[in-house]
Formats: C-alpha cells, structure tokens, sequence
C-alpha cells in the first residue's frame, strides 16, 4: 500500500468543459508489477482535453481526469517495469497509456515500434480502460499511474514544465515531420500556428528544412512565426490572392486546425508535385472533403497522424535538448485549471498551458 491518494480534477458531466471540475480523490488502475506511479509535478492543457470533457468526439466516460503531457517524479517502480527506472527519476507520459504491448510477434505495430497504431488495443492516459479492467485517469492530479512502457525519462536540459507539452503537443508534430521527409532540401507548411503549429514550425526548423511557412486566418501571429523560426507568413483571410501567389510552393503541409471548413483544395494546391499534406486537427464540427482531382493531378498524397511512439518520443526530447526547442508555455497553479481550461477555450494561450502542483 501507498501512503499517498490520487487526486485531481475530474469532470462528472459536460459542465466541466464550462470550468465546473471537482477536486476529488480517484481509483487508479490495480497495480501491475510494470507499473510506475509518478507524483505529478506539471501537466499540460491539450485541447484533446477540452474535446473529452465536453464529449465532443463522443461520449466520454464520467467521471473523466484528463490531463496526456505528465512530467513527475517516480515514487515507486514494478518489478517488471521497463526502462531501466528508478524511484527519483524525472519522467513524462504521454497521450498513450497502453498497447496490448505484444512481446511475441503477434501484433506487428508493437513489435516495430509503432505502439500509437496497435490494432489490438489501445488505451489512452485519460478516459480508457485497461487490459486489466482499471480506468485511465489523466494528469490534473497529485499522482498518476502509468505502464512503465509508456513511461519517458525527461533529458537535464529540458525544464519539466518545458517538457511537458511536447509529450502530446510536440510528439504530434515531431512524428510526421520525421516520417514524411522534413529535412534539408525541404519545403514545409504549417496550418495554424498555436498550440500544435508552434511546435511544427520549430521542429521543422530543428529537423533541418529549408524553408518554413506559418499559415494562419490573420496576421496577428505573423511576428510569432517569425520568432519561432519561420521564414514567411501566410494570412488567409488578409490576401485574396494568397493561394495563387503561393501555388506549387512547398514539399510537406502539417495541418494542426480543427475545423472542417478549412479550404483545403487551396492548401493542397500549395504542394509541389508529389507532395505531402498531413491533417493532424481532427474536428468537431464535421468532415473534411477531399479533393481528389487534386491530388491525382499532382501524385500528391493525403494523410493523417497519431501522436508518436515511445521511441520517438525519447528521439524528439533529445533533439529539442540538442537543437535548444523551447516550449513557448505559461505556468498556471494547479488549483486554477477550472479558470485555465477556459482560457484555453477562448484561444488566449501563447501558446500551451502548464498546470504546475505545489512542491
């Protein structure tokens, strides 16, 4: 037995995407000799969190922690626990909390390293639930409990609350940058420049392109862009005549917005032949129609990306440590996230939110 609760804010109903969460104590998962409880130092406000509390993409299951970009301190370790980690090393998790984790060659996406894509199961760190019955209960709390497999040690140069949001945030655009080419000699767009983008355009730059692009309804980010790295602005709703001034421009598109009333048929006539255009945004409001005479007149491909695995997680961490990513965040106490959530509705977060607990 522990001599520690888990508690955090939980949402009971839709109201709490309104900023009515409650404080209360919860049940982890049973404890299994591959987990890891960490006590949580920090964790970032994802807009995934705002979609689950509301039910927007579906009914969530009540009561609901939410809370994917956790960094804390181990205080206790499974038997059988991965990574070689210890009681005081500083960790993170993730938007995922288990795969079936295969081990005999039965699920190929585990086995090579793709646990975000396991077909067999997957449970997300908030409301999922576990091979073994238990429920996933997010990071806006006091301690959390994680597989140790999707257990991520945090590098020295990266602060906790820096860290952080790149465990989601980051990792959801570090991974298709990665595998779709972002590198030198490349081209790259970035849709939306918030929470998501921001990260996009820095590791674009990070990862080695050429040429970067934020492209965003206004003008009021072009100078953020710039700070972050980018080496032009688009504004879609300031220039008519952005789509054919820009026309067959760039090598890879990452699309971070969430709406399906985006022109995508403009975005994808941004692509050179045989580009890439990957929709990470996945919206509320109703679907994306694709427009296929686009992409057959170009050989372009249409895509789509999950979050990212362990191992690029540990890979995008090293490389923001190398290459000197810095999370554009602010700190909110713990005890505000009622207030924060809704902040974070409103669009005023430059551009992630960190709730960090007492020490």
């Amino acid at each position: 037995m522990s001599d520690y609760k888990f508690e955090g804010w939980v949402g009971l109903d839709k109201s709490a995407a309104k900023g009515q969460m409650v404080w209360q104590e919860f049940e982890p998962k049973a404890w299994e000799e591959t987990d890891v409880d960490i006590k949580v130092s920090c964790c970032g406000i994802c807009g995934s969190d705002l979609h689950t509390l509301r039910s927007g993409w579906g009914p969530t299951t009540y009561p609901c922690c939410v809370g994917h970009e956790i960094v804390g301190t181990v205080v206790r370790v499974g038997s059988q626990a991965e990574g070689n980690l210890k009681i005081g090393d500083r960790v993170g998790v993730g938007a995922q909390g288990e795969s079936c984790q295969s081990r005999n060659g039965d699920c190929e996406e585990c086995a090579s390293g793709r646990e975000q894509y396991c077909g067999n199961h997957f449970a997300g760190t908030y409301n999922s639930t576990f091979m073994n019955g238990g429920t996933s209960y997010g990071g806006y709390a006091s301690y959390h409990r994680a597989p140790s497999r999707f257990v991520i040690k945090i590098p020295d140069e990266l602060s906790s609350s820096e860290a952080a949001p790149m465990l989601c945030g980051g990792i959801t655009t570090y991974s298709p940058l990665r595998q779709n080419g972002c590198g030198p000699g490349k081209r790259v767009g970035v849709i939306g420049v918030g929470g998501l983008g921001h990260y996009a355009i820095m590791f674009a730059k990070a990862l080695g392109a050429d040429h970067v692009v934020g492209i965003s309804r206004k003008s009021n980010k072009k100078e953020d862009a710039l700070k972050l790295g980018a080496d032009a602005y688009i504004a879609t709703d300031e220039d008519a005549e952005w789509a054919t001034k820009n026309t067959r421009t760039l090598d890879l598109i990452i699309s971070t917005v969430s709406s399906s009333k985006m022109p995508i048929l403009d975005y994808i006539n941004l692509l050179r032949p045989s580009g890439t255009f990957i929709q990470l945004g996945n919206p509320e409001d109703g679907t994306l129609d694709i427009p296929i005479p686009a992409l057959i007149m170009k050989g372009v491909k249409l895509g789509g990306s999950l979050i990212g695995s362990p191992s690029e997680i540990r890979e995008m961490l090293q490389v923001a440590a190398d290459k000197k990513v810095k999370s554009w965040i602010q700190e909110v106490p713990m005890k505000e996230a009622n207030r924060a959530i809704l902040d974070m509705d409103a669009g005023k977060a430059r551009y992630r939110y960190v709730l960090v607990n007492d020490a």
